[in-house]
């Protein structure tokens, strides 16, 4: 696994991650957050984005026809980062999805917050998801992300409290609810393909809450925060 660019193919899965730049917060309030799912959705197709950096949220037209660039397969915002998995389906999508994704939402905040400058650490990171199991493991491993906000230290101590597991199952920013039968954002994944490898929502609520924290050690999984 690296984290050099690599080549998008068309039918690939890839973990794409950034932060801010120095680790600065790039989600200050609830509606930041909104914001940047909506531009999941809406700079997902081949068409030109509208006005980047307008402060009020576009109203989304979920039945409006679109050409989507890429299948977003979950995703994790935290205050100073962002998870996605995703697979490419139109030659170059990835590169102009996450331009589009980038772009838009530092103007939108830098507009926002009076400020100026980049807002993310470089470029989006990417890495090859080579086989299903690698998979099902990021696709835990992004979901349980926002266990952090609650313990820091949750890992190092290798268990997960009750109000760890409600914290997360009520986590607003991610595709895990939507994953596990709660309507939270539907319209942004496409859910089927990991959960026909884990069986159903209900397994794969199991499979996060059956969580192991020595899994961490068999996979190289790298910190972003």
């Amino acid at each position: 696994m690296t984290t050099e660019k690599p080549v998008f193919v068309n039918d690939n899965i890839y973990h794409i991650y950034n932060r801010g730049v120095e680790k600065r917060q790039i989600f200050m309030e609830d509606y930041d957050y909104l914001r940047f799912i909506h531009n999941l959705f809406e700079f997902n197709d081949t068409s030109p984005a509208g006005k980047y950096s307008e402060l009020r949220t576009p109203t989304v037209n979920i039945a409006k026809k679109r050409d989507i660039l890429v299948e977003i397969l979950c995703f994790c915002l935290m205050p100073n980062h962002f998870h996605l998995l995703i697979r490419q389906l139109k030659e170059g999508g990835i590169v102009y999805f996450m331009k589009k994704i980038g772009l838009g939402y530092a103007m939108y905040f830098n507009q926002k917050y009076e400020r100026v400058g980049s807002l993310f650490q470089g470029r989006f990171k990417a890495i090859l998801v080579e086989n299903d199991r690698y998979l099902l493991h990021l696709s835990r491993y992004i979901h349980i992300n926002p266990l952090e906000l609650h313990d820091p230290n949750w890992a190092e101590k290798k268990s997960i409290s009750q109000d760890g597991f409600n914290f997360l199952n009520s986590y607003r920013w991610s595709s895990y609810k939507d994953y596990t039968g709660s309507k939270n954002f539907p319209s942004i994944t496409s859910r089927d393909f990991i959960l026909s490898i884990i069986g159903d929502k209900s397994k794969y609520n199991n499979f996060i809450h059956n969580y192991i924290s020595s899994d961490l050690n068999k996979i190289n999984v790298y910190s972003v925060e």
